[in-house]
């Protein structure tokens, strides 16, 4: 990303804590991690240049050490100072597609604001309108993120791949028996063909997007076993390759994949935190994501149904998501757990307070009179 090419902090709105010191579920030497909302100057809009998204650089957050508490000071002494400072435009449009990240800085107690000018007091007071039923989507999607993790780190605990895969074991020669242009050519028309027959989101939020291709995949699996393979034989076959090549294809395509898996295991192994290591090789799984995911199913469910956004858990499930973190939780239980939360997520929505999705041209109206106001125009 570009580096940031007006002063950050005179334009800087608002900044507070984020992650588990917004959470209220820091233990001794967590991170300090910051999420901030800025206008750039005039000029930024109006000039030819690359225009201001976000800066995330810890060289750019570094700005806003003074502002930290003594303590907080002294863990970024020893680590560095995590955060993103988005501009407003993009937070609201994220926010409006209830991106949990986002929310949190949004939604946190004042206790964790360490900035507010007017425009950023004003933008939290009305943070609510923000708020619709794409949470459901948002926060479950996260989730069900937070569990595909937990099931792959699972899997490479419990039956961990033991060599890199060769071509021999795939059926395959040394070297491709197919010249690399005709591989490539018939590949695009494959994926082509795959494209095709995917539903058009065009217009739709990115969370709805994420949520219904999650929920696909898995009503597919759950249907045949390697229905992935299925599909792209099936395409395969629409496009008149011939069945000799396709079997080729299909070998090359399996023996690519378990490559890949087999680098994102050496990888996994070569960065795992020892403490977390340990707690998975004693239960199973890892046991922080697994405090994540409930985090963000409960507070999916309390928007859902009752509009309103907790992101300091201290006061309601902090020493029990603690204690899932140390492995209270057997993996069993935290799956079924979540399948549970789901489904009432889903019953929930026909009851809930909130719209079905924001007031788009409201949010817009409400977002320029912002932008105005910092601006001074």
């Amino acid at each position: 990303m570009d580096p940031v090419m007006f002063a950050l902090r005179p334009h800087t709105h608002l900044l507070v804590l984020a992650g588990s010191r917004a959470h209220g579920l820091m233990r001794p030497g967590s991170d300090v991690d910051l999420k901030g909302v800025a206008v750039p100057p005039l000029a930024v809009y109006l000039g030819v240049g690359a225009k201001f998204e976000q800066a995330d650089d810890p060289a750019e957050m570094d700005v806003f050490r003074d502002l930290l508490t003594p303590d907080e000071r002294e863990v970024v002494g020893r680590t560095k100072l995590e955060g993103s400072v988005f501009a407003l435009q993009k937070l609201a449009r994220l926010a409006a597609e209830c991106n949990p990240h986002v929310l949190e800085a949004l939604f946190c107690r004042e206790e964790e604001v360490r900035l507010a000018s007017p425009v950023g007091t004003a933008l939290r007071e009305g943070a609510a309108r923000f708020l619709s039923h794409r949470a459901r989507h948002s926060f479950g999607g996260y989730a069900t993120a937070q569990l595909k993790r937990i099931r792959n780190h699972r899997q490479w605990l419990l039956d961990p791949p033991g060599h890199a895969p060769s071509r021999a074991e795939f059926g395959l020669p040394e070297t491709s028996l197919v010249p690399k242009e005709q591989v490539a050519a018939a590949r695009a028309a494959i994926q082509k063909q795959i494209d095709g027959w995917e539903l058009d989101f065009t217009g739709v939020p990115r969370s709805t997007v994420v949520d219904v291709q999650n929920r696909v995949a898995q009503v597919v699996a759950e249907i045949t076993v390697g229905a992935d393979d299925a599909r792209w034989v099936a395409a395969a076959r629409w496009v008149g390759l011939d069945d000799n090549l396709i079997e080729l294809m299909a070998r090359e395509r399996r023996y690519e994949s378990a490559r890949t898996g087999w680098r994102q295991y050496q990888t996994w192994k070569r960065h795992r935190n020892p403490d977390r290591a340990a707690l998975e090789a004693r239960f199973g799984y890892d046991t922080k994501h697994g405090a994540h995911l409930v985090r963000l199913l409960r507070m999916a469910v309390e928007i859902v149904e009752t509009g309103e956004v907790h992101v300091w858990r201290g006061d309601r499930d902090a020493e029990e998501l603690h204690a899932i973190r140390d492995g209270a939780w057997s993996y069993d239980a935290l799956v079924g757990w979540a399948e549970a939360q789901e489904a009432r997520l889903d019953a929930e929505l026909a009851r809930s307070p909130l719209p079905a999705r924001p007031d788009v041209e409201a949010l817009e109206s409400w977002v320029v009179a912002l932008t105005e106001r910092a601006l001074g125009i």
